[in-house]
């Protein structure tokens, strides 16, 4: 297996994750909750995930029409479920297409665009890429759990 096959199936398995997860909230107000001292709400932090991916990968890497818009990403409320898993499914879909297309050569570039302070291969920032998915992914995870125990 090539790494353009091994990010493909880490993207895929984080995602359909990331869809499980918002499918499991209870209901609707559980997945914009902001409980206690957990300053994001695991809707805005789907939204976050996706708009992420679809900008880097798919704008930046794959020349999608894809404009990006962090501050909302964390600022909607009341985004419809449906909405959010219709956006995870579609980032599924724009990653696994542009990854696909990627060579060798170009995981070996610098990636277009200085996102950390410091010039990093596309490789390098791919791999950064994966981890923040989990990263986020396990506080999605840890929202969703804390949110039940409190209602």
């Amino acid at each position: 297996m090539n790494l353009n096959e091994t990010l493909i199936k880490l993207y895929d398995r984080d995602l359909a994750k990331l869809r499980e997860e918002i499918e499991a909230y209870k209901d609707e107000a559980s997945l914009w909750s902001r409980y206690g001292e957990l300053p994001n709400s695991g809707g805005n932090l789907a939204l976050h995930l996706c708009g992420n991916l679809r900008h880097f990968l798919g704008a930046v890497l794959g020349n999608t029409d894809y404009v990006r818009d962090r501050d909302s990403e964390f600022a909607l409320r009341d985004v419809p479920r449906d909405e959010i898993l219709t956006a995870i499914d579609e980032t599924r879909e724009v990653v696994s297409a542009t990854l696909s297309k990627l060579t060798a050569d170009d995981l070996a570039r610098t990636y277009p665009l200085e996102v950390l302070g410091y010039p990093m291969t596309t490789e390098y920032f791919l791999i950064h890429l994966v981890g923040h998915l989990s990263y986020h992914l396990g506080q999605i995870n840890y929202h969703r759990r804390t949110v039940s125990l409190a209602a």
